[in-house]
């Protein structure tokens, strides 16, 4: 039996071809992982856009874990869809959860650390802008774990919420597992280059590419704050 290293946690096909037992079980972990990470406050850690990509070039191994399906696009569009719903009920959860917190934040007196001014402006973000919000969160790292409970705490319109929340899962699901499955495929066939011996290049590079955007505004905001 090989050594626990504990750098395979930094790595999703770790948890893509993880097995118990001799028991396949990637993708319940999988689908856990997108769960916490939409709906726990604590998986803002756990990989996401990097995992969706992976499994999309594993796609039909992780639906063999439960059923075989000749169909290669019946598996990864299965696999989609099931990760999709895995992503609205972390949202929902994630929602609830700021919702019950927010309740006390609303009586919580103002503090050096804490402005209810801050709280209000916070409400009217997501009323005015709360859809493309919650949409663009889902595809950037962090900021998708903490967008549903943001959108509990300033009590976001319920509807509205469950719509983008939707919408959201699965653009941001099909996008990235079919992007996985397809272009493996093509580099495959094409390239003759199988993107499963290239696993760490492709994370580093979905990890740059996901947290750019962040990176970016963090920087156009560094010339205004120092004004």
């Amino acid at each position: 039996m090989n050594d626990f290293n504990w750098m395979q946690l930094l790595n999703p096909e770790f948890y893509i071809t993880m097995s118990i037992g001799g028991v396949q079980v990637g993708l319940w972990i999988v689908l856990f992982i997108v769960f916490a990470e939409t709906g726990l406050f604590a998986g803002f850690f756990l990989p996401g856009d990097s995992l969706l990509f992976l499994a999309g070039i594993y796609s039909r191994d992780l639906i063999e874990n439960f059923s075989f399906i000749p169909s290669d696009l019946v598996n990864v569009t299965l696999l989609a869809v099931l990760v999709a719903v895995a992503g609205i009920l972390g949202n929902m959860m994630g929602y609830w959860f700021g919702a019950k917190s927010g309740y006390y934040l609303y009586k919580k007196e103002d503090s050096f650390w804490f402005k209810k001014k801050y709280l209000i402006q916070s409400k009217d973000f997501f009323e005015r802008y709360g859809g493309k919000a919650i949409i663009f969160a889902r595809f950037l790292p962090i900021v998708r774990t903490f967008a549903p409970i943001v959108a509990g705490i300033v009590t976001m319109d319920k509807k509205k919420f469950m719509f983008y929340n939707i919408v959201s899962s699965f653009l941001w699901s099909f996008i990235l597992i079919f992007s996985g499955h397809y272009l493996y495929g093509m580099f495959l066939d094409k390239f003759n280059i199988d993107l499963k011996k290239h696993i760490e290049v492709i994370v580093i590079v979905i990890i740059i590419i996901s947290t750019f955007p962040v990176l970016l505004k963090v920087f156009k905001k560094t010339p205004e704050q120092a004004e």
